[in-house]
């Protein structure tokens, strides 16, 4: 009878705790709304940031089926909701003080982490630590609104036009093609291809990194597999890209020059995107199985 009493007792509490987390976000979002069609805009004409449409509903979805739900009254953390909130002021004053150097990209990226850090903030103040903790993972989710600063674009598809000249190197070792490699030029029968800094493949491999994340969540539940499997994508990405080029590479030789002017150049990345997918399926398939045999809690 005294617990009853009490869950009855704490019921409305939270339920104008979780209102008003509700109207809050309703508020920001409003206070938001041009900075955020900006960034609708934004990726919707972007290759590279075209998930960003997704996110929020990513995220939504995940709170969905977790529906954490902690008996304890909700207490308000004051250290999150200032940690977060000053993270969040402190972008917004990036954004101002930096506004005539920053790109359009960047500027939005800082107007994105400042969203997710006032809604941060929100969960701290009306819900508290305690389901932030447990919800740590849709929440965190949201930083993918961000689109990726161009000083990380440009460094990222550097390393990886590198990385995947060395993966092409290999596979056309490995098949024995007569090739004269200097850099990231490769001098085959016929035809020269030179990988460059648009080739990187860093759009899919940033997704397949998403993937991977979201994958790992749902599916697993020890830590260090999921790490297994998000690493993973690191390398796959590498070869899946340098396997491209050495596909196209064999194609100019065997069949034609025209072929680097071909579909499965100028338009073939989703079809090597979802030949990646299959190695990643497959080690997730084992990691889950193993979790079963060891009894481990899904």
């Amino acid at each position: 009878m005294a617990s009853e009493r009490l869950e009855q007792t704490a019921a409305p509490a939270v339920d104008r705790r979780v209102g008003g987390c509700a109207g809050y976000l309703v508020l920001l979002t409003l206070a938001f709304v041009q900075p955020l069609t900006k960034l609708a805009q934004y990726a919707a004409q972007s290759e590279l940031n075209s998930h960003i449409l997704l996110v929020p509903f990513i995220a939504g979805y995940l709170l969905y089926i977790q529906r954490v739900r902690i008996k304890a009254a909700f207490r308000s953390s004051i250290a999150g909701t200032v940690t977060a909130g000053g993270i969040g002021f402190a972008a917004l004053a990036a954004g101002i003080v930096w506004r005539a150097n920053l790109s359009v990209n960047d500027g939005l990226a800082l107007a994105a982490v400042a969203f997710v850090s006032f809604v941060a903030a929100g969960g701290f103040l009306f819900l508290g630590a305690k389901w932030m903790a447990a919800s740590a993972f849709p929440v965190s989710f949201l930083i993918f609104m961000a689109p990726l600063p161009d000083a990380a674009v440009d460094w990222l598809e550097n390393a990886s036009m590198l990385a995947s000249a060395e993966a092409a190197a290999l596979f056309f070792n490995a098949a024995g093609t007569p090739v004269f490699r200097h850099g990231t030029v490769f001098e085959l029968q016929g035809i020269v291809l030179q990988v460059a800094q648009e080739c990187s493949g860093i759009r899919s491999s940033w997704v397949l990194f998403i993937a991977g994340l979201l994958a790992s969540h749902l599916f697993l539940r020890t830590r260090w597999r999921r790490i297994v499997l998000v690493a993973f994508v690191i390398p796959l990405g590498i070869l899946r890209n340098g396997f491209r080029v050495f596909v196209i590479g064999l194609l100019c030789v065997h069949i034609g020059p025209w072929m680097i002017d071909s579909t499965i150049h100028r338009q073939g990345g989703p079809f090597f995107f979802a030949l990646s997918l299959v190695p990643l399926f497959l080690l997730l398939l084992w990691l889950r199985r193993r979790e079963r045999r060891l009894n481990l809690p899904s």
